[in-house]
């Protein structure tokens, strides 16, 4: 198969879709990779490094989407690559179509097959293609949430561990899930008083059993959320429906009740947020600030830390990209529950339901499709 690998045109995006040491591996079954001059840069590979793995080097977007069977991105085609989509070429990368309703019109027009990282589901429900990039936002949101509760950035001006005598800051968490659970590890390593709300019951057991003592763990419901931003200086967003949108457990008239300089860090922002008023920001304009509490909402919250997370989702996509390449995407389906459950888009329709029902559209069975 032939794969191509483009340079991520998404404002501040520094990551890309494999490492060259994915590409070798891909080239050692039998396979062509083409990536697009300097995608690698901004992750710290260069174009030298692929040729020495056995890619070859395009020099333009446009010569990448016409030359590749299977095009392996990270974030979502923005509006200029809506139309370099083939039909019947395979698009393996993060959709997040529920929140994006231009972007689920495009690509069924385009009739490519969409086959999206985040809903790549096993049978124990995890989403092994979501679990890197939520470790990496997860801890991230605790070092962005840190930096924008200084008094510079317009925060409560509050040191995360407080020192000896003084209290440390409150986090509030919202999900249990993997981005949750991160974003409560590091802030309890820094030192903060930590609260995990989820409404899975077994997983807050879980969580009390492992983490530190000062991490708690509270049944999320509206009173409770409520409540506790009422106290807490740092609100981490971190609730997750895999494929469909994020429900609004922060509403806007929260807000008022919520001390000045509050933190608002929603990394659910690629789903629509789990806050009432967040709106998607960028690294060069990453916070805004509403009732005096400061929203950092980046839609591409691991774009910052390019090298870890380019290195992290390879780890995790490369396996599926081989079986994708080795069988052809209907075949690897066919074979596996898992890659089956990640096809939102084919043929232009839609075949997943967090989709169809974001957006009104029509669901078609997968399966005959296949």
């Amino acid at each position: 198969m032939i794969i191509g690998v483009p340079k991520e045109i998404k404002t501040n995006e520094n990551r890309v879709a494999l490492t060259p040491g994915g590409a070798f591996e891909l080239i050692k079954h039998g396979h062509s990779v083409y990536v697009q001059k300097t995608a690698g840069v901004g992750s710290g590979f260069s174009d030298a490094e692929y040729k020495e793995a056995g890619a070859k080097i395009l020099p333009t977007i446009e010569a990448v989407y016409q030359k590749a069977e299977m095009i392996m991105k990270v974030k979502e085609p923005i509006k200029s690559e809506y139309k370099l989509a083939k039909e019947g070429q395979l698009l393996f990368t993060y959709f997040h179509f529920a929140s994006g309703r231009a972007l689920t019109n495009a690509m069924i027009k385009s009739k490519a097959t969409c086959l999206a990282y985040e809903t790549v589901e096993l049978s124990n429900r995890s989403l092994p293609l979501l679990v890197p990039m939520s470790e990496v936002a997860g801890r991230m949101a605790i070092q962005e949430g840190a930096k924008y509760l200084e008094k510079p950035q317009k925060g409560r001006g509050i040191l995360l561990g407080g020192v000896p005598g003084v209290p440390p800051a409150k986090v509030l968490v919202l999900g249990g899930g993997i981005v949750g659970t991160e974003a409560a590890k590091m802030a309890a390593g820094l030192g903060a008083q930590v609260t995990i709300l989820d409404i899975n019951l077994e997983r807050l057991r879980y969580l009390s059993d492992v983490m530190p003592a000062n991490v708690m763990t509270m049944y999320s419901s509206e009173f409770n959320v409520r409540e506790m931003v009422k106290t807490h200086d740092l609100i981490i967003g971190a609730v997750l429906i895999p494929g469909a949108k994020a429900p609004k457990l922060v509403t806007k008239d929260m807000l008022k009740t919520m001390r000045p300089g509050t933190v608002l860090v929603d990394v659910a922002v690629d789903q629509g947020g789990c806050f009432e008023t967040t709106k998607p920001t960028t690294h060069t304009k990453p916070t805004y600030i509403i009732d005096d509490v400061i929203h950092y909402t980046v839609a591409n919250m691991p774009g910052a830390v390019p090298y870890t997370s380019t290195m992290a989702l390879t780890n995790a996509t490369l396996p599926y990209a081989i079986q994708l390449a080795n069988l052809g995407w209907k075949e690897a389906c066919r074979r596996s529950e898992a890659l089956k459950k990640g096809l939102n888009v084919v043929d232009g329709k839609v075949v997943y339901k967090g989709v169809a029902d974001a957006w009104n559209k029509k669901l078609v069975d997968v399966e005959t499709l296949l």
